[in-house]
């Protein structure tokens, strides 16, 4: 298989289900990019992940630009191959002393994706530690199947429906620490989540899902991103890219689409309790 990654970085993913820390954009480009996303809070008057979920990269060329950027999707190919589709990107934000974390969980159980071949690269936009709520993950458990989620709706779960998965044994935890600009790499079935800031500083950092383009979705026709190499199957239409940042008719899709997310009749394929 083709792409930047050695073939021991490569093992390592498959037994351990990430990789951390990797190269990723120069620093001076990650605060260039944390920067504009604080001048959009400012236009907006929330704060930008409001509205960047799921299809974050459809709000603004640049983030876009990023998702093809040739490191992150380098080695991306090592993992999935050379025909990749953007499946969508969020931005995960945490203000400093900010009590939101993410929940353990599995993106497989929500992304209706078929099979479960998609890889997220996490792009440290400012620098990401234990202390102000990295990304953290459970190694390994991307071998097994998808676990039971309680989706619990808390309001300080930056996920959808504070989905959780109970019972792990968090020991086993690893902090994926970042510096700004660096990427890690984890599969869709990894367990993974974030505590909370309890720094003086941001934490910022944009997540991008690719997929192979031979997966299909189990949630009916979507939409994706051609990002390299050849679609030879069809499996999706394509996202609408934006031509100029916060297009309003972009915006109003990507609330439409967080709705969606968090409506109790939206399918997925992990047992779950609604709480």
């Amino acid at each position: 298989m083709t792409g930047s990654l050695s073939t021991e970085q490569i093992r390592h993913f498959e037994q351990h289900g990430y990789l951390c820390p990797l190269a990723g954009i120069p620093a001076v480009e990650a605060s260039d990019y944390a920067a504009r996303l604080a001048d959009y809070e400012e236009r907006l008057g929330v704060e930008p992940q409001k509205y960047f979920k799921i299809k974050a990269h459809i709000a603004a060329p640049w983030m876009v630009e990023l998702g093809r950027h040739p490191t992150l999707v380098d080695a991306v190919e090592s993992l999935i191959g050379p025909d990749i589709l953007l499946f969508g990107a969020s931005l995960f934000s945490k203000k400093a002393h900010d009590p939101r974390f993410v929940s353990w969980h599995q993106d497989s159980a929500y992304y209706g994706l078929n099979p479960h071949e998609e890889v997220t690269v996490w792009v440290a936009l400012t620098e990401s530690r234990r202390e102000n709520g990295c990304l953290r993950v459970i190694p390994g458990t991307h071998r097994g199947p998808d676990l039971k989620h309680d989706e619990t709706y808390d309001p300080e779960n930056l996920l959808a429906r504070g989905q959780t998965i109970r019972g792990l044994n968090e020991s086993d935890a690893i902090d994926l620490e970042l510096e700004a600009g660096q990427i890690s790499i984890h599969q869709e079935r990894t367990v993974h989540g974030s505590l909370g800031n309890g720094s003086d500083r941001a934490r910022i950092g944009l997540a991008y899902f690719y997929m192979p383009a031979h997966t299909r979705s189990t949630l009916g026709r979507r939409r994706a991103t051609m990002i390299r190499g050849v679609d030879r199957h069809g499996h999706w239409d394509a996202d609408r890219l934006p031509r100029h940042d916060l297009n309003p008719v972009s915006l109003e899709e990507l609330k439409a689409a967080w709705k969606a997310y968090q409506d109790r009749g939206f399918s997925q394929s992990a047992e779950t309790t609604p709480q």
